[in-house]
């Protein structure tokens, strides 16, 4: 028996794609005004570029377990720890920097946001492939016969 699944309200789309383009927004927009060297600025972009990623990545091999779609578990393992990764480094640079307290908030808690939106945008795109909406079919892969 195939699980029924609910295609997510536009109202909880909006706010997935909201808090996934606020939380990057602010995050981009405090990070280009900071008063700090450039390869810190590159620092803090990457983490967020590293934690979307692995968040993302995350979501989609925890929902393919789910689902009985294999993930190897060694996959399954760095894609835990990429996101731990990125949320320690966050900490360990926050904890050095040479920021007010209040900005050092400010970017966790962008952070945090972009993290928690890129994950809710992939389960809305999951869950509307899955209910059969907004999806483009892939021609399938020539067959060689």
């Amino acid at each position: 028996m195939k699980q029924q699944v609910h295609k997510p309200s536009p109202a909880f789309i909006a706010a997935s794609w909201a808090a996934l383009l606020l939380g990057a927004a602010a995050y981009l927009v405090g990070l280009f005004n900071a008063e700090m060297a450039l390869n810190e600025k590159g620092y803090y972009l990457t983490l967020l570029l590293f934690g979307l990623f692995a968040a993302v990545s995350l979501q989609k091999s925890v929902r393919d377990r789910v689902e009985d779609i294999p993930v190897s578990g060694l996959y399954y393992a760095l894609c835990w720890f990429a996101l731990l990764a990125s949320l320690l480094l966050l900490l360990v640079g926050l904890w050095n920097a040479t920021l007010l307290l209040s900005e050092k908030g400010f970017y966790g808690m962008a952070f945090a946001l972009s993290l928690f939106g890129a994950v809710a945008v992939q389960k809305n795109t999951r869950d509307l492939m899955a209910a059969g909406g907004n999806t483009r079919e892939i021609p399938p892969l020539p067959s060689g016969d």
